[in-house]
């Protein structure tokens, strides 16, 4: 007979106990396990190009662009249809992406290693905000800013990390970060400053021209998401240390594509489960409106699966003037996450709360029998692609998928009754 609750304990800790590091910036292809020239890694479970949202699209014909296989939306489009270029998601190669994720083989990656089990996860480069590739933004500017990241920022990052002695320590910024008002998903004013603030050193050692550096500090100090990407990596190495738990309950993964949402659990490998994206309840840029919005979308849920995110919005009650809300919203859904998680993070602690630790450990179990989903806070894409952000809000994954999962248990594990 398995020991469901042991199973859960071993996850949670392995998760608890991870200390990713940034060791490096390289290349994709050269990093990414299984990367290749004609493989596009993306947000969120599996998908097709014929079910995926516009954003979605958006990305992957600049991205093909980028690469200089295409010239245009058709000619992208047919290098996708007729098989010549793949798509898989970046949680089946040890990566994440935020929004559509779309990562290919030539871009500029963060490394991240977990010292304490010695799993590795990747991320792209963050664009910041406006029209951006994440977004499905392909426009000559947009491109352009990804070149000069790609040729220009990646390298310098890492010629930096290179001088720092043991890389940069996520986990021990993550957790100063929230206690700085800040919740790791949509609220990283704190952590990019901090991160910004320990490159800056390592920056002006390295061999680039004065005005190179300035200009990547200023594009790092602009961008209150420079550090998402590095955080989004952190977390996945996080939740891969506690993957693949015989008989294990724990949530590991959670995605979306702008199409579908998928969880895969611990205890179950590999498999997803998945179902309709949510609909964002927030509030919206000038001009905009719900009627506007893509489906929910991106990796960055990473966050709430590792224990930060929705699930640490107590830490950023200021967070609600972003995503709509009250600051007693923001506490009361950071104590209801503690229902259906395993544990209190070791490392991630929350002040207001009498330094609590973070709810982390989503079992499923819990989330079917109580009725309650992990909440998710989010950014908002144009359901067109080229638009970019639109607002920001609050979301729930839908139910089907944990009641999938659960069944999928009990039939693995010999569960059912005859």
């Amino acid at each position: 007979m398995i020991d469901i609750e042991q199973a859960n304990h071993t996850a949670v800790t392995r998760m608890m106990s991870a200390r990713p590091i940034l060791r490096t910036v390289a290349t994709a292809r050269d990093v990414i396990p299984g990367m290749r020239d004609d493989l596009l890694l993306h947000a969120g479970p599996p998908i097709t190009w014929e079910r995926a949202s516009g954003p979605m699209k958006g990305a992957i014909v600049g991205a093909l662009i980028f690469e200089g296989r295409a010239t245009d939306w058709d000619s992208a489009e047919k290098l996708v249809a007729t098989g010549q270029i793949s798509l898989e998601p970046c949680h089946e190669h040890d990566a994440v992406g935020p929004m559509a994720g779309v990562t290919s083989a030539s871009m500029q990656v963060y490394v991240l290693e977990n010292v304490t089990l010695g799993n590795k996860a990747y991320s792209n480069l963050n664009e910041g905000y406006g029209k951006v590739l994440r977004y499905g933004a392909y426009s000559p500017e947009v491109l352009d800013k990804l070149r000069w990241m790609n040729e220009v920022m990646g390298p310098m990052l890492a010629e930096a990390l290179a001088l720092s002695e043991d890389g940069l320590d996520i986990r021990a910024l993550l957790a100063e970060s929230l206690h700085m008002g800040d919740e790791g998903h949509n609220r990283n004013k704190a952590g990019s400053l901090l991160y910004t603030a320990r490159l800056a050193p390592l920056i002006a050692q390295t061999s680039a021209s004065t005005a190179e550096k300035a200009r990547v500090l200023q594009f790092l100090a602009d961008n209150a998401l420079s550090v998402l990407n590095p955080v989004m990596a952190a977390c996945k190495a996080m939740a891969d240390a506690g993957h693949g738990v015989a008989g294990s309950t724990i949530m590991t993964t959670m995605a979306r594509n702008g199409t579908d949402l998928g969880i895969r659990v611990s205890g179950l490998g590999g498999r997803w489960f998945t179902g309709p994206v949510g609909q964002p309840d927030g509030l919206y840029f000038p001009g905009y409106t719900a009627a506007d919005a893509s489906g929910d979308i991106g990796d960055s849920t990473i966050t709430e699966t590792a224990g930060i995110g929705a699930f640490a919005m107590a830490s950023a009650p200021a967070i609600v003037t972003f995503i709509s809300g009250t600051p007693e919203m923001a506490v009361n859904t950071t104590l209801e996450m503690y229902e259906i998680t395993t544990a209190e993070h070791t490392a991630f602690t929350i002040p207001v709360l009498g330094f609590r630790g973070t709810p982390v450990g989503v079992d499923i179990r819990k989330v079917v029998e109580l009725g309650i989903r992990p909440q998710i806070n989010t950014g908002i894409a144009h359901k067109d692609p080229g638009v970019g952000q639109v607002g920001a809000g609050l979301v729930l994954p839908p139910m089907n998928v944990f009641e999938e999962a659960l069944l999928a248990f009990a039939e693995q594990y010999g569960l059912l009754e005859d």
